[in-house]
C-alpha cells in the first residue's frame, strides 16, 4: 500500500494511492500514527479497503499532502552514510554510525514551502531515503531488524550548516528548523519495495541536477541500522530513521551554493515518489 495524509495543516485525513487513483479513507477511523502501526493497521486497513473500496471517495487533483503520518516520538538521522558524500565533506568514512536527531516540528508535507530560517545563509539540502519503524523494538538482532520496519518515504533533510557546524558542533541545531524535514509523498509498505540496496534518488535545484545516488552505495545498511539504533532506544512505531545522503550538498561544492528564496528544490526516489519545495524567506 502506499498511504497518505491530506488536507490542510493540523486538519489531515487518511488516504491510501492505488493504480486506480487517490481514495479518501477516512472512513476507516483512523489516522496514520504510533497507534494505528502498533496496532497491526496496515492489516486491518488492508482487510477493510478489500471490503469498503467502492464506497470511499477519491482524493480531488491537487489537494495538499502533509507528511504521510502523524507525527513520530522521533526522526533519527544518520550522517556521513555515503562515501562520496563523506568525502565530498572532507569527512572521514565513520567507523560507527554518526546518529543525531531532528526535531519532530519541523516535519511538513513534501510539496510545503521550505521557509529559510531567520538569520541563515547556509540553508542545503539532502535527498534521503527514511525508513518508518512499525512495531516496537529494543536490542533488535540484525537478521530479525526487516520484521521491525512498516515502510519506506522519501526525505530531504535540510540542513544549515552554519547552525549545524559553526554553532558549537551540535548538528541538531542545523537540522531542526521549521520545514526541515519534507517527507513523502507516500509512506510506501515494505512489500512494495522489491530491493530497498537498490533505489536511485536524485535532487534537483531550479532544474539543475544536484544529487543523482544509489542506495547501493550506503555505508551501513538498513537491517545493521535499526538493530544498531535499538541497542541504543527504544524504537517506537512511526519512528523516522533517516538514511543519509549521497554527494551533491551545496556545502560539499567549489564555491559553496546555498539556497535563496525563490529557489525551487525537486527530488524522488525509486518506487516511493517525487516532492518539489519552493524555498521562502522567514517573514
Amino acid at each position: 500500500m502506499k498511504l497518505i495524509r491530506f488536507g490542510l495543516p493540523g486538519a489531515e485525513k487518511p488516504g491510501i494511492v492505488t493504480e486506480a487513483g487517490t481514495f479518501d479513507v477516512s472512513a476507516f477511523g483512523e489516522d496514520f500514527g504510533e497507534k494505528f502501526l502498533e496496532t497491526d493497521g496496515l492489516q486491518r486497513l488492508a482487510a477493510w479497503w478489500e471490503k469498503n473500496s467502492g464506497s470511499c471517495p477519491q482524493v480531488p487533483a491537487g489537494t495538499r499532502l502533509g507528511a504521510p503520518l502523524q507525527r513520530p516520538s522521533k526522526i533519527i538521522c544518520i550522517g556521513l552514510n555515503y562515501a562520496d558524500h563523506a568525502k565530498e565533506t572532507n569527512a572521514q568514512i565513520p567507523q560507527e554510525p554518526i546518529v543525531f536527531f531532528k526535531s519532530t516540528s519541523s516535519l511538513v508535507g513534501p510539496n510545503d514551502d521550505l521557509t529559510i530560517p531567520r538569520n541563515s545563509e547556509k540553508t542545503d539540502w539532502e535527498v534521503e531515503l527514511a525508513v518508518v519503524i512499525g512495531k516496537k523494538a529494543s536490542y533488535v538482532e540484525e537478521k530479525d531488524a526487516l520484521d521491525y520496519i512498516a515502510g519506506y518515504a522519501l526525505h530531504n533533510d535540510y540542513s544549515e550548516r552554519a547552525f549545524q557546524l559553526e554553532r558549537g558542533g551540535q548538528w541538531v541545531k542545523g537540522k531542526s528548523c521549521d520545514t526541515f524535514a519534507p517527507l513523502g509523498p507516500w509512506l510506501v509498505t515494505k512489500d512494495e519495495v522489491k530491493d530497498v540496496d537498490n533505489l536511485r534518488l536524485w535532487l534537483t535545484v531550479n532544474g539543475k541536477t544536484m544529487q543523482d545516488g544509489t542506495t547501493a552505495n550506503l555505508i551501513f545498511k538498513i537491517p545493521f541500522l535499526v538493530s544498531y539504533l535499538s541497542q541504543f532506544m527504544t524504537l517506537l512505531p512511526g519512528d523516522v530513521i533517516s538514511t543519509g545522503t549521497p554527494a551533491g550538498v551545496g556545502l560539499g561544492m567549489n564555491p559553496q551554493v546555498y539556497l535563496k528564496a525563490g529557489d525551487v528544490i525537486e527530488l524522488g526516489i525509486d518506487g516511493l515518489g517525487t516532492s518539489k519545495q519552493t524555498a521562502v524567506a522567514f517573514k
